[in-house]
């Protein structure tokens, strides 16, 4: 069973996602949790990462999606840590339908991880620390909450969105740099602004400068099925290809694909700007070429193998109109009703 109080002078271990609003969730939780060690990780690697977790006495994870084929396993580890530890996994994405529901899961898929991570840890809070929380939700298209409107009434919206934007624009920049996403992430837990912090402003004047060309060679490079475009290797921002291919491609749905040459895999960027729900499409179509995916409905993930990679876009397509049709065909009932 898991502790009823949190120890809050003990060693503490944050595990978070690297995007913005996992930097978000994981600085708030710091600024809970001072004494604590922070490390980054994802759905494929958490596993690993708890192997790190003993001796701990409080662990929190924010903003990682539950990868359904290893649910199972990572939920028995948790339950088993949770014999010694105080633990709070803070997650958004929709949950494998496999999944029950333990009492240190704290779930909402209508809210980002930063507003849920601010709302579960209020009471370790101060209230400035909103501030991080609507950086999130900015950087992960989740401000337009009840709670995250009223909190930006406390603040000169202009600004919060020139401080976020900054902020999303370096994190995207540093890819992979940990290390300096980490550097980012402890002033942040002190809620200074993304503006002060060193190196930043930086980052996001040169990840500018790599998005605008990003975008014309998407422009050039975009190809297209009959319901979604696609950019291959565009050697750049996945989210963002994503986002231009559907643009340019002109399609609802974007997809952006990335060959990994030691996996020999394409890891793959979608977005949606329809009624398709991604995540539901993609956790029933991955698997059967050998892959996984899934994530939001309006943004997920993939990695399918090199081999399997053409066959895969194909039904994908395919899936995403079945879905579409279906939609409608919803829809027309409804009017008809």
């Amino acid at each position: 069973m898991t502790r009823n109080n949190d120890t809050d002078n003990a060693r503490s271990l944050i595990l978070t996602h690297g995007d913005s609003d996992g930097v978000c969730s994981g600085a708030i939780a710091k600024s809970a949790y001072p004494d604590s060690d922070v490390y980054f990780t994802s759905p494929v690697g958490i596993l690993d990462e708890l192997q790190l977790a003993n001796g701990y006495r409080n662990i929190v994870i924010c903003d990682i999606a539950i990868d359904e084929s290893r649910c199972e396993e990572l939920f028995s580890r948790l339950e088993k840590l949770a014999e010694s530890a105080t633990i709070k996994y803070i997650d958004h994405h929709p949950l494998p339908e496999i999944c029950t529901v333990p009492d240190w899961l704290y779930h909402d898929t209508n809210c980002c991880s930063s507003e849920l991570t601010y709302r579960t840890l209020e009471n370790k809070l101060k209230l400035d620390m909103r501030r991080v929380a609507i950086y999130g939700a900015i950087g992960d298209y989740y401000d337009n909450t009840d709670l995250v409107k009223e909190w930006l009434r406390d603040w000169d919206k202009r600004s919060l969105f020139f401080q976020a934007g900054t902020l999303i624009q370096a994190l995207i920049y540093a890819g992979r740099n940990y290390d300096f996403k980490r550097k980012a992430l402890l002033p942040l837990s002190h809620d200074r602004i993304p503006t002060e912090i060193k190196d930043l402003f930086k980052y996001a004047k040169e990840g500018a400068i790599l998005e605008e060309e990003l975008r014309i060679r998407v422009k050039n490079e975009v190809r297209t099925l009959k319901n979604l475009a696609y950019v291959v290797d565009p050697n750049g921002y996945m989210s963002k290809s994503a986002i231009y291919a559907a643009s340019y491609g002109r399609k609802y749905i974007g997809l952006a694909a990335e060959y990994r040459h030691k996996k020999n895999v394409y890891d793959m960027s979608l977005r949606s700007r329809d009624t398709v729900d991604l995540n539901r499409v993609l956790r029933r179509v991955a698997p059967r070429f050998g892959g996984t995916g899934g994530g939001h409905a309006a943004a997920a993930g993939a990695r399918i193998p090199k081999d399997s990679f053409e066959s895969f876009l194909l039904e994908l397509d395919r899936a995403i109109g079945e879905e579409k049709n279906k939609f409608k065909g919803d829809s027309d009932g409804k009017d008809k009703r």
